[in-house]
């Protein structure tokens, strides 16, 4: 079968195989160990454009300055592309104002500042608090933090064998104690695509809010906030081809402007004495310090960058390695695949009978293949298939064809050795 894309940056038609946007992620000219750097470990971390690369150099080359603080001419300037980059981002998720664009450190520390600004005022002992079976810790530990602070309980939606959210079990599980929903949109364990619209609705005909952690689905999947109707969404910037330090909470503007600030200091503030404090505007109270400037900037540039190449494009083509990449392994004695769901993005979590998954990991390194192996922070959900990990290999809009039978061959080349 012959797949193609259509690249809206070049307005052309290109055969999947040539990526052609390959060339703009210097650092895949590496060699590791001897070998061609094949790239899998996406789901962790991202590589950086070019575009991105030099978005940094040039505000640390021309425009450094702290934001919002000086009259002086670098001031302004890093204010402004700064801001711009805020922008960049409401305009990317499709939110309603750059007021509901909260910058943070990554996807945990949005979800902390959910937990603690919005949940903790309003819960009382016994209520509830709905995940699933396949979060990632980020989305677990900080409503278990909340649980000992005020007695909230932690409610747990089911997952099939397949790594489906249970819809079902989700509906019986809403009851008159739940008070918010934390829901993972893409699986960074399994790939499975959560239906978070029809989540999003059911807790709504209830009234109770959801919290999207969307980290892994930002650089896989359009986002729009208000087509989706959820109330607050978290990424972080990594995860986007943009840099570590820098992420977003997404928040609709009367339930942020409600919140508390998160945290205390400089430029959150309207006016401070020694009696009382006045606090700033949206988003900027709970900005509290000197930002990651050049992270912003950063992930603004990352956000020009794919969306120039389109994420239907990307979509298509990350969704044509997944399965190429199913297929080609599926055919290796031994190896099961976890995580089959009928909707999924972009992951490829597997076991190789006999080999635990870091010494899978350690001889596709000697390979020049990069994956991650082990629990992906969602040890529940190695618990849930009773297993104590995976190797998994994660694709980004860079990769090829051509590294999926890398792939598959070093998981070969493993066997081979463990035989002997």
């Amino acid at each position: 079968m012959s797949f193609t894309i259509e690249l809206e940056r070049e307005n052309v038609v290109t055969p999947l195989g040539s990526v052609r946007w390959r060339t703009d992620f210097p650092i895949l000219r590496e060699r590791v160990n001897g070998k061609p750097l094949v790239y899998l470990d996406n789901a962790a971390t991202t590589q950086k454009p070019q575009a991105v690369i030099d978005a940094l150099s040039s505000y640390y080359a021309h425009d450094n300055a702290n934001v919002h603080r000086g009259v002086h001419t670098l001031s302004q300037r890093a204010t402004d592309i700064y801001e711009t980059a805020r922008v960049k981002i409401q305009r990317f998720i499709n939110a309603a104002s750059a007021e509901e664009i909260v910058f943070v450190r990554g996807a945990t520390e949005a979800i902390n500042l959910v937990a603690q600004s919005y949940a903790r005022p309003r819960l009382k002992p016994g209520d509830e608090i709905l995940v699933s079976a396949m979060e990632h810790h980020s989305n677990i530990v900080p409503w278990q933090l909340l649980g000992e602070q005020t007695g909230a309980v932690l409610k747990v939606v089911p997952i099939n064998d397949a790594g489906e959210l249970e819809l079902d079990a989700f509906r019986r599980l809403l009851g008159p104690r739940t008070r918010l929903v934390a829901i993972t949109h893409l699986s960074n364990a399994l790939g499975s695509i959560v239906p978070i619209e029809a989540v999003i609705a059911l807790a709504h005909d209830r009234g109770v809010p959801v919290l999207i952690d969307g980290a892994q689905a930002i650089s896989h999947l359009p986002v729009d906030v208000r087509a989706l109707g959820c109330d607050f969404y978290a990424f972080s910037g990594h995860k986007i081809y943009g840099p570590t330090g820098i992420g977003v909470l997404y928040g609709r503007k009367e339930l942020l402007d409600a919140m508390p600030p998160y945290q205390g200091g400089g430029d959150m503030i309207s006016s401070v004495t020694f009696e009382r404090t006045e606090y700033n505007d949206l988003p900027y109270k709970f900005e509290a310090g000197t930002p990651n400037i050049a992270g912003a900037i950063g992930l603004g540039a990352a956000l020009d960058y794919v969306s120039a190449i389109g994420m239907r494009a990307i979509a298509a083509h990350e969704q044509d390695l997944l399965s190429y990449a199913t297929e080609a392994v599926s055919g290796i004695p031994g190896l099961r695949i976890i995580g089959t769901a009928r909707r999924k993005a972009s992951i490829l979590s597997f076991m190789l009978e006999g080999l635990h998954p870091h010494d899978v990991g350690t001889i596709l390194d000697n390979e020049g293949v990069a994956i991650r192996a082990g629990h992906h922070c969602a040890m529940p959900v190695m618990q849930r298939y009773g297993i104590v990990g995976t190797a998994r290999a994660s694709f980004a809009l860079y990769n090829t064809r051509e590294e999926v039978d890398a792939l598959a061959a070093g998981i070969r080349k493993a066997q081979e050795m463990f035989r002997r």
